[in-house]
């Protein structure tokens, strides 16, 4: 019987190491989600309802550091509660349609999440949002990204497009973006331990782990200062999409 650390293997938790830190490099170098990286090497190694608590305290603490430095949290709080108001509900809502469905079609939606997203980030469409519908807009992205979110653990959908088609500084748009990721995982960790996802054996690997998260930060940081940013970007969004088409087939 192979040797187990709370449940996974050497195997497993050297994957899951080398997931954390290749994702934090990704966030260090281009900004890009920590988790919306992460989930698909999570998910080819130990599956969806396995990886998805793995990912909540690094991605919490990741949004911590990030929101502190962007500053304009009032600013952007007080612009966009109700956006956040209704994300509570909508990861509620995808949690119980994960636990409703089989883990293959979550994995699928996940898939398609991720092609999204990487088409999205790398086309950065140019429409913009009339001012007068951001208020009733608002509340809906927060719900459908809340949703997905439950479903798939990826906190990006519809959140980006919506915050992308404003005409705000780039400081509240990281700090909207970082609420809600912040707020949904909150949410999301108090929904995986009520349905038994959850428990002191994930935390405990990934407390682990995080020395792994800290170094590939630094590690992205002094890269992003040396090398284009741009084809790095390139290079990721085309893995996700790989990774992503993987999963719907």
């Amino acid at each position: 019987m192979p040797f187990e650390f709370f449940g996974f293997t050497i195997v497993e938790m050297v994957i899951i190491a080398a997931t954390f830190f290749f994702a934090a490099f990704v966030k260090g170098v281009t900004g890009m989600g920590f988790t919306t990286t992460c989930l698909p090497f999570l998910v080819y190694t130990v599956g969806l309802k396995r990886g998805l608590p793995l990912v909540l305290i690094p991605s919490l603490i990741s949004n911590f550091f990030v929101m502190v430095d962007a500053g304009d949290f009032g600013v952007t709080l007080k612009r966009f509660w109700p956006m956040f108001l209704t994300t509570a509900p909508g990861v509620v809502f995808g949690l119980w349609i994960l636990d409703s469905v089989p883990v293959e079609t979550a994995t699928m939606a996940l898939g398609v999440v991720l092609i999204l997203y990487a088409l999205i980030a790398y086309f950065s469409p140019s429409f913009r949002l009339p001012p007068h519908l951001e208020r009733p807009v608002g509340p809906i992205s927060g719900f459908i990204t809340g949703t997905v979110n439950g479903v798939t653990g990826t906190q990006i959908m519809t959140l980006m497009p919506f915050l992308m088609s404003l005409d705000m500084p780039r400081n509240q748009f990281i700090q909207g973006l970082n609420i809600s990721f912040s707020l949904s995982t909150i949410i999301m960790s108090i929904g995986l331990w009520h349905l038994g996802l959850l428990d002191l054996s994930a935390a405990t690997v990934s407390m682990t782990t995080l020395l792994f998260v800290w170094a590939g930060t630094k590690l992205g940081g002094v890269v992003r200062k040396r090398m284009s940013n741009a084809a790095f970007r390139t290079i990721v969004l085309g893995l996700l999409f790989v990774l992503g088409f993987g999963m719907f087939v």
